[in-house]
């Protein structure tokens, strides 16, 4: 990598109208304090989820933005410590739709049901979920007769989920959003927020909206992955630009309290992304015995210090030499190759370890939206996951490991063949 001062406002040469900056971030974007302490560099990589639509020299250049993560000790929040602008990430063509994933489905499907009960939810109540993707969530409230409002910023998702009933507004959620429902009377009984807190710039403004919109007596309910998990099992493939901030639940409690929200339950869903926590915040709500013994684990394990994350790098680069290694012997032996997952954590996996289609053929993908495309950075082809049958490669290196337990399920055809899976985190292993 580059000298830090070569690196701010970063650019590599691509087509102009996709043309964007990296900044480095000069203040904790949750707290305000002195800019994040870099503990992990992974160099400099595509954005994770720019697919590409062409093929070979066709697909055109691709700009490479630094990737680094750092601490800030004030208020343990990782975070990225460069920023591209969310339109240089989330934009019309952003690939990602929850609805292909059974397990997430069926993750999703038993939240509703426990909130409708736990809440009382009637026909008379509001669920709001931001960033609500293709409706994969809100559906299983709108099929119970609740009112729901779904607000998602890009295109694909958005009109998905308008097919399925799930009203929809296509904008970015803050503040200035929140006060403009409220002032068309709109008040939120329950706000969910998965997997998106990580994926804004802005957190204080995204967090004052939550607050603004939620109910005085309702509660708001985010999940992300959880930065103990990552660090603890070797997951750097979960860190990509589109991810500005890694959360422990240190970091959460200190940014909801600061606007009036109270954290109160914790709950963890360690098969989930490799290791998920669910935070439930209210107003003037009493924390619960998950939150108290949450909170204390966290400080005595020091994830709100530096020592707690400075070995990760070394940890991070044992992973990739030995995932280089493995992939090196296979091919000399005369093995082929594919991937699985054309997911933002593979383009990470791969661009930070230097594996592209030299050594891989292809990736599969249950998406059609991503089929006939190319990965960024890597350009392996995505195709459709019959290629496993049909062409029969040795090997597969699962990018989407966090899923794996349904992708096994679903390849099992493949692995009665004679396949076999390379799984690549916490430590490279053929299954």
């Amino acid at each position: 990598m580059r000298a830090r001062s070569d690196l701010d406002s970063a650019v590599l040469s691509a087509p102009a109208e996709r043309s964007a900056t990296a900044v480095a971030v000069t203040a904790c974007r949750s707290c305000g304090g002195p800019a994040p302490k870099p503990f992990l560099s992974l160099g400099s990589t595509p954005v994770a989820n720019r697919l590409l639509a062409g093929l070979g020299a066709d697909a055109g250049e691709e700009q490479q933005f630094p990737l680094e993560i750092g601490l800030c000790e004030a208020c343990a929040l990782v975070q990225v410590t460069y920023d591209l602008p969310r339109e240089a990430i989330f934009d019309d063509d952003y690939p990602y739709f929850s609805s292909f994933s059974d397990s997430l489905r069926a993750h999703s499907q038993a939240h509703a049901e426990r909130l409708i009960a736990e809440r009382g939810l009637t026909s008379e109540s509001l669920v709001v979920e931001v960033a609500s993707n293709d409706g994969y969530l809100l559906r299983f409230f709108h099929e119970a007769g609740i009112p729901v409002l779904g607000i998602e910023p890009t295109a694909g998702p958005a009109a998905a989920a308008r097919e399925k009933g799930v009203e929809t507004r296509q904008e970015f959620f803050g503040l200035a959003l929140a006060e403009q429902l409220v002032a068309q009377g709109l008040r939120a009984d329950v706000i969910i927020a998965n997997n998106v807190m990580a994926h804004v710039p802005d957190l204080n403004d995204f967090v004052a909206g939550l607050a603004a919109l939620v109910k005085d007596d309702g509660i708001v309910s985010v999940e992300n992955p959880n930065i103990w998990d990552l660090v603890e099992h070797n997951e750097f493939d979960t860190i990509y630009h589109e991810h500005y901030c890694y959360f422990s639940t240190l970091a959460v409690d200190a940014l909801m309290s600061r606007h009036g929200l109270t954290l109160f339950d914790v709950e963890r869903f360690p098969e989930l992304h490799g290791g998920t926590l669910r935070w439930r915040m209210g107003r003037g709500a009493a924390p619960q015995t998950s939150a108290i013994e949450r909170l204390a684990a966290e400080r005595e394990a020091g994830l709100d210090r530096f020592a707690f994350y400075a070995d990760f790098a070394r940890e991070v680069r044992a992973v990739q030499d030995s995932l280089r290694e493995l992939l090196s012997d296979l091919k000399s032996q005369g093995a082929s190759i594919a991937a699985y997952g054309a997911a933002a954590k593979g383009a990470t996996l791969l661009n930070s370890t230097g594996v592209d289609n030299r050594t891989l053929d292809f990736v599969a993908d249950r998406n059609d939206h991503k089929q006939g495309k190319l990965m960024p950075g890597a350009r392996l082809p995505i195709v459709a996951p019959d290629a496993l049958l049909t062409q029969r490669p040795d090997y597969v290196l699962l990018l989407a490991w966090n899923m794996s337990r349904e992708i096994l399920a679903q390849q099992d055809d493949y692995r009665r063949a004679g396949g076999k899976f390379i799984v690549p985190v916490p430590r490279p292993q053929v299954v």
